[in-house]
């Protein structure tokens, strides 16, 4: 199994380890390369590391940011939108050389055609990736696409996925969930240099038990960053609870 796992008190020191580890990595880009291209995740699991991570020394003005997901036709006005997120938990906070936002509001055959040519302009140096409980990575749910070689695919939304945006507080009900979102495929994640996901809390725990146990399958998307040569899985007690 090429990972290395990691499995700490609770979230917060997860968020705290997982930041200070990936912090390294990215300064080490800039010393090297001059500038370093990061991925970011959202949603509740990346709470802790993004706030960590804003308070570390790095020369944020050489560092290129992607964005991994975003629900088609969602207003970035909406407590939902991952735009907004990331403006108010990170983009705000730190001086970014550039950030390429994924905008479900716009042409998407278009829209997707301009974030390909910037992504793949040069290689991701460092990914952070959650896993969703559904065992998705982006909003590739199960069955996920593991055969397409775009960069970015629209993607129906599962009802386990749409549920879990429900529970973390995101809509108030399943109805409100968008059907579709723009996910960075698979693929594309795979390409990163360096994988880092941060998976803390309970409600992951089943998740992390799937990928952990399981042979490769699209049918638990993540079981795919088994495979990738320079992984890094950070976990706090609870997530980590049915497996270790």
């Amino acid at each position: 199994m090429n990972m290395n796992i990691h499995v700490l008190k609770n979230a917060q020191e997860l968020g705290r380890e997982a930041a200070a580890f990936s912090a390294e990595i990215i300064n080490k880009t800039i010393d090297q390369k001059g500038m370093v291209r990061l991925v970011l995740s959202t949603g509740a699991s990346q709470f802790e590391t993004l706030e960590a991570l804003i308070q570390l020394d790095i020369d944020w003005s050489k560092v290129e940011m992607f964005h991994l997901d975003e629900y088609v036709a969602l207003s970035e006005q909406h407590p939902a939108s991952f735009r907004k997120y990331l403006k108010e938990r990170f983009v705000s906070k730190v001086p970014l050389h550039k950030v390429h936002y994924v905008n479900g509001e716009v042409n998407l055959h278009d829209h997707i055609a301009v974030l390909t040519h910037e992504i793949r302009k040069a290689p991701i140096d460092l990914a952070l990736i959650g896993i969703g409980e559904n065992a998705h990575i982006a909003f590739n749910d199960p069955p996920a696409n593991f055969d397409t070689k775009e960069a970015y695919i629209v993607v129906d939304l599962d009802d386990s996925c749409k549920n879990q945006q429900v529970g973390e507080g995101w809509f108030a009900t399943l109805d409100e969930v968008p059907n579709q979102a723009i996910s960075m495929t698979v693929h594309q994640i795979m390409q990163s240099e360096i994988i880092v996901s941060c998976v803390p809390h309970q409600v992951k725990a089943k998740a992390i038990k799937d990928f952990y146990t399981s042979d490769v399958s699209n049918q638990i998307p993540a079981t795919i960053l088994k495979t990738h040569p320079n992984f890094t899985l950070f976990l706090d007690e609870q997530s980590a609870s049915d497996t270790f």
